[in-house]
């Protein structure tokens, strides 16, 4: 039996469809998107290993703030680890990465019988059996204290539920966490305020964030603890670097304790005001209900149909991962008023922010993906990104909350350009554009290395970034400022500033300047013209980022023809793709002294070196397409799908990394892939789906029928596009803009004389 999934149910729990409507949905399904979302795909991991890292997120989409488990201390990256036995607390947080780690979090948690606090003391057994992980809810079973601890988000509030024993003995605690915190109880209010200030770099000097706990039940005591886990008995107030406040209660068997609790970013007034604004008087079931229809809602914008379960969960549970970074850091003031507290500079300010990305991950799929979905989203994050360049001079690069120095590259420029050219508006295009041409020429002033580009002087003046000049990964810089100068161009053009686009679209011929023709591969460049030796292509890092030679040598997304012809051609250039997947996983890890966890998790796959768990390679399967083998992109791109993803704790092959990875699978799952951003193309792959319904925020729908599409019918016999043969191996976004039904028909073996013509192939730079 085929199931037919998405905008209809989304239509029925949502919008009060007519009653034909509702007969047609329940015969179609009685089960909700939100069902098919799995929030521990990915938990998995640990330092050795990601499976994802990732931790299940209790948020609403790009919330301002989430919820989740901690099975770790404080403090650790790796928040909620899936073969943990303990729970220590339900913690808010904003972290996106491990890596990154977390800042302004703080936890919930509660415990009866002797009283125990900290960390390591209060922590209890729990079970995977007796929870429930949902991405509006949350669940689980305290088994050391015969409690269920429940809690259900909003952007920027949550409501909790605590279900007790019968006991003279029970208490919820707060721990505001370390690097400076504050509590205080109000008994006669039932109410617990104060702030956290923990992070991990990128705030300024005044971060806190305040928060505000609000309880329906009188407290029988009130302590706080101090520095040093020191209990203080029946005090109200607490201060220091690790504080925390502790309310206790005597309850009945199966008595519920509710605590609604909200934070801002700006004053302990804005958090009330928040916390007022989202829940209010509402009861956990009726904000449960509304997180759960604005999940049903956003899931509901892809239709599915489909009889492969599994598939249908790892869509959902990708699609769930692509909607929550990047974070809203902007509140509502008490007039409505769109503000932000700025990471930058301190200030409270007018306008949107949006935080925690790494745009080195995300300018590859994710943020397309906003610009074919949810333009108008796009247009906030762009002008958050505005404001990001005037108040602190530069664009973001690794937000979290404010400039992070980790990653390389110069990707916000792709993003912005690619958000332009497909169309979305309402953001200030021309201070943009100047941010993006500062980012490509002034190296004076940078707040961190990753911010502009590092060598931005050498390049602008060698047309690379040496080898042996004392800057890391200066192959890799050089690739991506080269993309980056090409959507400067893109823009500039499309603002009718042709001078600057001359000179932009010619230096991002620049990779030109790495490509060694002794071995067809990208290859670090000394000050002197002279190529770094010894050189060997299984090096991981060194002239690259997480990756080797064998990686970044595809990192020419704009000029992919270019690349072929400086190989010698198609066939050359198909071997060279070929042979990524059929050498052993063989490598060098020699520059970090250990073997990172992205070399391990290309190594176990057994694909030969393709090391699709990081971002450098992701878009190579697609480039077959270029030179006239689509067949090949087509079965490679279903084996990755297949093989590489399931709905499970260890259902990523590397880190998921803010969405990138699950994008990667949502674009592909529907048949195509943003291979070049600013490009205003996505590439043809294989459609995973009997068909996929696209609902745009213009109120037009795209459809992809995939006809005969069976488990090993990996590859397209011909297709049309509205009623017209359709016989390239690429859609304009525009198109899918306008709406329309392209049907596919797949089989068993290549249609080896379907899109091989040299107008079906992709854009190119050196095809203009």
């Amino acid at each position: 039996m085929k199931i037919r999934i998405g905008f209809i149910t989304a239509c029925f729990l949502i919008l009060s469809c007519t009653e034909s409507a509702k007969k047609q949905e329940e015969t179609l399904t009685d089960v909700n998107l939100i069902d098919y979302v799995s929030p521990l795909m990915g938990t998995d991991s640990d330092f050795s290993l990601s499976n994802g890292n990732t931790y299940p997120a209790i948020a609403t989409p790009w919330g301002m703030n989430f919820w989740t488990p901690m099975t770790s201390k404080m403090s650790d990256g790796w928040t909620y680890k899936y073969d943990d036995k303990k729970i220590r607390g339900i913690k808010q947080t904003h972290q996106p990465s491990p890596w990154i780690n977390d800042y302004a979090a703080f936890s919930l948690m509660a415990v009866t019988g002797d009283l125990k606090f900290k960390e390591d003391e209060r922590e209890s057994f729990f079970s995977h059996k007796a929870e429930t992980v949902r991405p509006d809810y949350y669940s689980v079973y305290l088994a050391d204290y015969d409690i269920v601890a429940e809690v259900t988000p909003t952007e920027r509030a949550a409501q909790f539920q605590f279900t007790f024993p019968e006991t003279d003995n029970a208490y919820i605690m707060l721990d505001a966490f370390f690097k400076g915190s504050m509590v205080k109880i109000i008994p006669e209010e039932r109410k617990i305020i104060g702030y956290c200030r923990n992070n991990s770099g990128g705030v300024p000097d005044n971060f806190h964030n305040y928060f505000v706990a609000e309880f329906d039940k009188d407290f029988e005591l009130n302590h706080t603890w101090g520095d040093g886990w020191k209990l203080v008995e029946h005090s109200t107030s607490n201060e220091g670097e690790h504080v925390g406040a502790i309310v206790g209660f005597k309850t009945k068997r199966g008595e519920q304790v509710h605590v609604k609790v909200a934070s801002s970013f700006i004053s302990p007034e804005q958090a009330q005001l928040n916390l007022d604004r989202e829940i209010g008087s509402k009861t956990f079931d009726e904000v449960k209900a509304e997180a759960t229809k604005v999940w049903e809602k956003e899931l509901g914008r892809i239709e599915i149909t489909s009889s492969n379960d599994e598939q249908l969960k790892t869509f959902y549970s990708c699609l769930y991962r692509v909607l929550l970074f990047p974070r809203k850091f902007y509140e509502f003031n008490a007039d409505n008023e769109v503000v932000h507290y700025s990471p930058y500079n301190g200030e409270v300010l007018p306008g949107y922010m949006f935080t925690d990305n790494g745009f080195w991950d995300t300018f590859r799929a994710v943020f397309p993906f906003f610009n074919m979905m949810y333009p108008e989203l796009n247009s906030q994050i762009m002008e958050g990104l505005a404001n990001t360049y005037k108040e602190s001079g530069w664009l973001p690069e690794w937000a979290s909350p404010g400039h992070r120095d980790c990653m390389i590259g110069s990707n916000s420029a792709p993003i912005i350009a690619d958000a332009h050219l497909s169309g979305v508006t309402n953001f200030d295009k021309e201070l943009l554009l100047e941010a993006m041409i500062k980012n490509a020429t002034v190296n004076e002033g940078r707040p961190v290395n990753s911010v502009g580009r590092a060598g931005v002087d050498y390049y602008n003046e060698l047309g690379y970034v040496p080898y042996d000049v004392g800057i890391n990964e200066n192959a890799a810089r050089t690739l991506e400022y080269a993309y980056a100068d090409f959507t400067i161009a893109q823009m500039a053009k499309s603002l009718g500033k042709d001078d600057i686009a001359k000179t932009y679209y010619e230096k991002s011929l620049n990779y030109k300047n790495l490509f060694d023709p002794s071995n067809n591969l990208m290859r670090g460049k000394n000050k002197d013209g002279s190529f770094q030796s010894p050189f060997n292509p299984l090096k991981w890092g060194d002239a690259f980022t997480e990756g080797n030679s064998l990686h970044y040598t595809w990192s020419v997304f704009h000029d992919v023809q270019g690349l072929i012809d400086l190989m010698g051609g198609d066939e050359k250039f198909v071997d060279a793709l070929d042979n990524v997947f059929n050498m052993p996983p063989d490598f060098d890890a020699s520059y970090y002294g250990f073997t990172i966890h992205e070399i391990r998790e290309m190594q176990i796959v057994n694909m030969g070196n393709y090391a699709h768990g990081n971002q450098p390679i992701q878009h190579m399967v697609y480039l077959y397409n270029y030179a006239k083998q689509p067949w090949k992109t087509q079965t490679k791109v279903r084996e990755i799908m297949n093989k590489l993803y399931t709905p499970a704790p260890d259902g990523y092959c590397g880190d998921e990394d803010n969405g990138q990875t699950s994008a990667w699978y949502v674009f592909s799952a529907l048949g195509f892939y943003p291979v070049a951003p600013a490009t205003n193309q996505y590439v043809i792959g294989s459609p995973l789906f009997d068909e996929a319904t696209l609902h745009l925020q213009n109120g037009n729908t795209f459809t992809i029928s995939a006809k005969g599409n069976k488990k090993n019918n990996h590859y397209i016999q011909s297709a049309s596009l509205n009623g017209n043969t359709f016989n390239q191996t690429w859609i304009n976004s525009q198109t899918i803009q306008e709406g329309g039904i392209l049907n596919i028909e797949m089989g068993g073996q290549p249609n080896t004389n379907w899109g091989i013509s040299k107008k079906a192939a992709p854009y190119s730079l050196s095809n203009e």
